[in-house]
């Protein structure tokens, strides 16, 4: 009997053409999360969280269902508080600083691939445990909120204080299809994501290997952080405190911070191992037959729950006496026993107390490899012995450091909402505010700053640069970055390649403050900031470059930074490695074409809004003043000769020799028309999509000059969540 073909099967693009289906799907990403695929996009969440929630009756119900334990799923010593931190640990543990993705912040843990992650087996049940409380308040608390909060509501009950807790995350409906979490086909595959160079760990004395790919943030398919058994099962301490600094230092936690997430993690809660999983455990959710409805792992070995769960195949609980109490237990188990190598029921290894105890096995400790790495590695050796004798300092830096892992992802303090928020923190990127200084400068003086910028620094391709440069600093992904604060003239920044490549950024910084003072002086209550100042800049340098009047919507009120405020080294993963935008590219074998949409989509931009920009920054000479490498003769004003040029027939483009670069020439004559024209320009003319989109703006230049101004200034106000932004903005945001 022949097949239908339905449903989703049959041949696709991607079976064709690979390779020009790998750019499409990419593009395809830029139009992830549209409204259109919210079902909630009528209401506001983060207005509901404020004036809807009833916060404290959330978290009383919270606290009863920790100690309500189901038969479906029996919480361990009668508590789900340890479950609850494992489901909001896992949650945000997947951030990484290198390109702000992973994280708590829009409740993936909800989809695949995380929720069937090895790492994050039987987090279904914690999900589902959570529901009813889900259903109750429905939409004035989303599930990348409730799970966080669950977390906390976990401790405080186990007797922890904790450090704060701020809401605002909003949920997203589709996974990430981002391609980011490695290259590997099977889970748990050994080292693929590690270069195969070796060098000297200067911690621990071993030859290790060097580096994880960038930017990926755990050492195998399918983790969140490390293998607890040691790198590959291998159970040597020192060589998992490698794999422990490397991922916990791509989440942007230092030595004493992850010191004090693991032991305090752990001080909590047991491993469940009670049978090898090979034998006993079915498929993860996404592979799990449909009448499981989305609950993976079930479990075959006598209950299949309880003290019959197979999880990580460890088995034990590092602090057996108090496992669902705040104490210091952990530490001075850690440090008051040796141990010794053994294996788990399923097989794994583990490690136990070289002593004689007269304790039943249940009750004696159980230590991980990763654990004895706290022990073993000199610098976590010092901090933990430091935590050991000092319980209180142990603590504080425990409630921190969870702080920051569960909200490192929100962004700015503006953008913390709810009754428990602490004092803004460093890794928040504050901006200092002065009450007593009106930065909302009025039209009439803007006015002025503008003729002023352009009489002073008359080339409006420099203006329209810094402005970009410091605006497109902004990631989506985890809400950093960005033109307020004017971090532009602070270090990291100012120091940037990419910021200097074609002028010397200080000098004309050094003219942008000269301006600033002449005019506070002048107005005095009514400052200007830099911040202000240098998108200001931009909006003068795009309006002279009008053929037509055009204003350039402006939105006051940002504030400068201080480098005290900085986190220096924080700020140094922001640097672009490559920003198609300004033809910029410091990476070896690069696909220029594929970091362009990276770029695009870390500053959520669609794929028109990606079009336009990148045509208009051309031909106004942003990253380069050469007019054969713009498609344009007239580099400075904003026309859509990029489109024009860059579609006609009669243009042959050629690779040139020993090159990267292409050249245009006249069919009939064969002169050279354009040079220096990258890979990047001419996929807009390639790629089906992309020129599709190339000719609407070729068309219609009065129509193109309106989009490019209303994306650059939706990139120049990206990241002002310290206002209600206007409609006439908030429209493109």
């Amino acid at each position: 009997m022949k097949k239908t073909i339905g449903g989703g099967g049959g041949t696709t693009n991607r079976d064709w053409w690979p390779e020009k289906q790998r750019l499409y799907e990419s593009i395809s990403k830029l139009s992830q999360h549209n409204e259109k695929t919210n079902p909630i996009r009528n209401r506001q969440y983060r207005t509901e969280f404020t004036t809807q929630l009833d916060y404290y009756g959330l978290k009383s119900e919270l606290k009863l269902l920790l100690t309500d334990s189901q038969s479906w799923w029996p919480a361990d010593y009668g508590h789900y508080g340890p479950f609850f931190i494992r489901m909001a640990w896992h949650s945000a543990g997947t951030y990484r600083i290198q390109d702000g993705r992973g994280g708590a912040g829009t409740g993936q843990l909800r989809f695949a691939p995380l929720n069937s992650w090895p790492d994050n087996g039987n987090l279904d049940k914690a999900r589902r445990l959570l529901w009813p409380i889900k259903q109750k308040y429905g939409l004035s608390i989303s599930w990348a909120d409730l799970m966080i909060l669950a977390g906390n509501v976990a401790l405080e009950d186990m007797g922890f204080p904790t450090f704060g807790y701020a809401g605002g995350r909003e949920d997203v409906w589709e996974p990430e299809e981002d391609g980011i979490w490695g290259r590997e086909t099977k889970w748990l595959s050994n080292d693929r994501r590690y270069n195969n160079e070796t060098t000297t760990n200067n911690a621990s004395g071993c030859e290790v290997s060097q580096s994880l790919d960038n930017p990926l943030g755990a050492v195998q398919m399918g983790l969140i952080y490390v293998n607890p058994e040691g790198p590959n099962s291998n159970p040597s301490p020192l060589l998992s405190a490698h794999d422990i600094r490397e991922t916990f230092s791509r989440m942007a936690m230092n030595d004493e911070e992850t010191v004090a997430l693991i032991a305090g993690g752990h001080t909590f809660g047991k491993c469940h191992g009670a049978a090898p999983p090979d034998d006993h455990v079915g498929s993860e959710p996404e592979g799990a037959d449909i009448s499981r409805q989305g609950l993976g792992w079930q479990n075959s070995y006598q209950t299949g729950k309880g003290l019959h769960a197979i999880t990580s195949g460890l088995e034990g609980a590092w602090t057996p006496k108090s496992p669902t109490t705040w104490d210091h237990s952990y530490l001075t188990i850690l440090w008051e026993n040796e141990w010794i190598l053994t294996k788990s029921p399923a097989g794994a290894h583990q490690w136990k107390p070289n002593k004689t105890t007269t304790t039943k096995d249940k009750d004696e400790p159980i230590m991980l490899t990763s654990d004895l790495a706290l022990k073993e590695d000199p610098i976590y050796r010092h901090i933990s012995y430091q935590f050991y004798q000092n319980p209180q300092e142990f603590q504080l830096a425990f409630a921190k450091a969870w702080y920051k892992l569960t909200h490192r992802d929100l962004g700015p303090h503006e953008r913390c909402l709810g009754p428990e928020v602490p004092p803004p923190q460093i890794w928040q990127d504050p901006i200092p505010t002065n009450n007593t200084t009106n930065l909302i400068i009025t039209k009439t003086r803007q006015e002025d700053l503008k003729r002023l910028l352009l009489q002073r620094i008359p080339n409006t391709s420099i203006l329209i640069e810094i402005a970009w440069a410091s605006a497109s600093t902004y990631r989506h992904t985890d809400k950093r970055g960005g033109a307020n604060g004017a971090r532009i003239r602070l270090q990291p920044q100012i120091d940037w390649n990419i910021n200097n490549q074609h002028f010397d950024l200080r000098h004309y910084l050094r003219i942008y403050e000269q301006i600033q003072h002449e005019y506070n002086t002048a107005y005095g209550a009514a400052n200007v900031s830099m911040a202000d100042l240098i998108v200001l800049g931009g909006c003068a340098g795009i309006e002279k470059a009008c053929k037509k009047d055009m204003q350039v919507p402006f939105l006051p009120g940002r504030r400068d930074a201080l480098q005290t405020d900085t986190d220096t080294q924080s700020f140094a993963v922001l640097e672009p490695r490559a920003d198609g935008f300004r033809n910029y590219y410091n990476l070896p074998d690069v696909e220029e074409e594929f970091w362009l949409v990276e770029k695009a989509q870390l500053l959520n931009l669609t794929a028109p809004e990606m079009t336009v920009l990148l045509g208009g920054l051309r031909v106004l000479g942003v990253g380069s003043t050469s007019s054969s490498s713009s498609l344009t003769h007239s580099v400075g004003q904003l026309t859509n000769d990029f489109f024009i040029n860059l579609l006609p027939m009669n243009t042959l483009w050629k690779k040139k020799n020993n090159s990267s670069s292409y050249e245009g020439y006249d069919r009939t004559t064969e002169k050279v028309l354009w040079t220096d024209i990258t890979r990047v320009d001419l996929i807009f003319g390639s790629h089906s999509v992309l020129r599709a989109l190339s000719e609407v703006y070729a068309q219609d230049e009065d129509f193109f000059v309106q989009e490019f101004v209303k994306t650059f200034t939706k990139v120049m106000n990206l990241d002002r969540f310290d206002v209600v932004v206007p409609d006439s903005i908030r429209s493109r945001l």
